[in-house]
């Protein structure tokens, strides 16, 4: 079994920044992908950043060049550095981590709630 928890949410004015921790325990198993999801109030969940075992990205659109998710995996932490930050990133930020140990699956966090004021 993977625990994950996320931390560093918060309220911050539109334009500043925040940075977002996702650290997963556990153990007898290997971390994959790390990736941050998003979900706003009356809004679908939807994938924000990803990053593999060996560290190539994905973003969003709405987030690339604001945006940059890194990983410390002898740490089995992931981040996620938000500038330039507009009201329209509010919402609960969660990380989801694909763990292979004799197979794969994947945990949440319990999420971590960014509001951005304008």
């Amino acid at each position: 079994q993977v625990q994950v928890v996320e931390s560093g949410g918060g309220l911050v004015q539109a334009g500043g920044s925040l940075r977002l921790s996702c650290v997963a325990s556990g153990s007898g198993f290997v971390i994959n992908d790390m990736d941050w999801y998003r979900q706003a109030p009356g809004k679908q969940r939807e994938l924000v950043a990803t990053i593999t075992r060996g560290g190539a990205t994905n973003y969003a659109d709405s987030v690339k060049g604001r945006f940059s998710i890194s990983r410390d995996s002898a740490k089995n932490t992931a981040y996620l550095q938000m500038n330039s930050l507009k009201p329209e990133d509010t919402a609960v930020y969660y990380c989801r981590v694909v763990a292979t140990s004799d197979a794969s699956f994947q945990y949440w966090g319990q999420g971590t709630q960014v509001t951005v004021s304008s």
